[in-house]
Parts: C-alpha cells; sequence; structure tokens
C-alpha cells in the first residue's frame, strides 16, 4: 500500500498516465495530476479519484520547460512537506520517416519526452535525498529498446530515458532512492484507438500473446515500483509488451 504517500504523475490526464494516478490513489497515495493543455480532462481524473474515496489534485505545468518543472516541484514539496514518487510519463509523438522529419518535430518531442523527465528528476532530487527516501518511475517504451521505422525522435527520446534511469539509479541508490523505467509495447489507449483495424492486426502479429496491453498492466507495474515491496529494485528496464521485445 502506499498509505500517506505524495505522488506526482506527469501527463496524467489521459492513457497511461491517468490509470496509473488513479492507481495510484488506489492504493492510498495523495496523486498530483500532472498536465500541460487538457485541463478538463486532468479535473475528470481527479473527480474519479475523488468519488473512489481517494486524495488527488490537478496542476497545470509543462515539464519541457526546466523552470516551470522546479515551481511544479517546489509547489508540491511546500504544500505536502515531501514527493514520495515521482512518474514521469508526459510524452508526445511526431511521427515521420528520417529523411522528412523535420528539426521542430525531432526537437518537440526530445525536449517534452527526454527533457520532461530530466527537468522533474533535477528539481525532485534534493527533496529525495533530504528524505533518505524515493521512488523515480520513468516511462520508456519497447521502441527505445528496439527501434521503430518512422519513430527516430520517439525512439531517441525513449532509449535516452532508458540511459538516464540507470544513471540516476547509481547516483541516488545509497540515498534510499530507486529509479526505474517501464517499457510498455501496444496499450490500448486513444492513440492506438485511432489506428486502422489492418495495421493493429499487423502489430498484433508481432506481439507473442497476440493483443494489445491494458493501461491497468502498466500501472499495476508503476505501483509495485512505487511500493515498499520494490525497495531493492533499481535502475531496471522491464517492458510490459507481452513478449514483443524479448
Amino acid at each position: 500500500m502506499l498509505t500517506d504517500k505524495i505522488a506526482v504523475v506527469t501527463g496524467a490526464s489521459r492513457g497511461i498516465g491517468r490509470e496509473v494516478a488513479k492507481t495510484l490513489a488506489a492504493q492510498g497515495a495523495t496523486v498530483i495530476v500532472n498536465y500541460n493543455g487538457s485541463a478538463a480532462k486532468a479535473e475528470e481524473v481527479v473527480k474519479e479519484i475523488e468519488e473512489a474515496g481517494g486524495k488527488a489534485e490537478a496542476i497545470q505545468c509543462n515539464v519541457s520547460e526546466f523552470e516551470k518543472a522546479g515551481e511544479l516541484m517546489a509547489a508540491v514539496t511546500e504544500k505536502y512537506g515531501r514527493i514520495d514518487i515521482l512518474v514521469n510519463n508526459a510524452g508526445i509523438t511526431r511521427d515521420s520517416l528520417l529523411m522528412k522529419m523535420s528539426e521542430e518535430d525531432f526537437d518537440a518531442v526530445i525536449n517534452t519526452n527526454l527533457k520532461g523527465a530530466f527537468n522533474c528528476m533535477q528539481h525532485v532530487a534534493r527533496q529525495m535525498i533530504k528524505q533518505k527516501s524515493g521512488r523515480i518511475i520513468n516511462m520508456a517504451s519497447v521502441v527505445g529498446v528496439m527501434g521503430n521505422a518512422g519513430q527516430v525522435n520517439y525512439a531517441a527520446s525513449k532509449a535516452g530515458v532508458i540511459g538516464m534511469t540507470k544513471s540516476v539509479a547509481k547516483e541516488m541508490a545509497s540515498r534510499g532512492v530507486t529509479a526505474n523505467a517501464i517499457a510498455p509495447g501496444f496499450i490500448v489507449t486513444e492513440m492506438t484507438d485511432v489506428l486502422p483495424d489492418k495495421i493493429k492486426e499487423a502489430m498484433t502479429e508481432h506481439i507473442p500473446m497476440k493483443r494489445f496491453g491494458s493501461t491497468k498492466d502498466v500501472a499495476n507495474l508503476a505501483a509495485f515500483l512505487a511500493s515498499d515491496a520494490a525497495a531493492y529494485i533499481t535502475g531496471q528496464v522491464i517492458c510490459v509488451d507481452g513478449g514483443m521485445a524479448m
């Protein structure tokens, strides 16, 4: 259980982030539902959590902006006195083949997915070291492990998240802080819902379990990594992908 723990989940207004926020709250954590653009969806998540008896609040912040990420972490620390769990989930895609990819699309994905995670981790590190405890959970992707045509920017950002997670784990292990990465495969979300059936069928052929995963599959792992049961696990990349990347 995560009773009385304070958790910040970035990009928590939809998809995997939404489910992670709800799952952490169900286990007793007070959850900061971070969002960038979709205030209404973030408030929906807060309402769902509160109606289920949990505690949450929505805070807007574009985590790709270094100072704004600092303000977010400072505000949470000031109000609650600590941050026990950070889930870096905020992410975007701007897919295109290498030869057609614009510099803007490359930079946008790196700034949100990779630099955003760095920004949040750097601003939370001092507080977690002071507490001598903390759980950092970074959302990577099987694409960061395997690569994927048409996703040079996304794959680079997620591979970077993996390298960063391992480095942070080594730096902070002796201070009681763990850092792990989750690498989801094909998960049923708004992003995958819009894909044509033929594409979904082709993707399914590459998954040994022959089906897409659910956001709950990912959220359950996040909750485990955030708990005391995972106190001796750090620097790991765990794929939630039905066997796709093995």
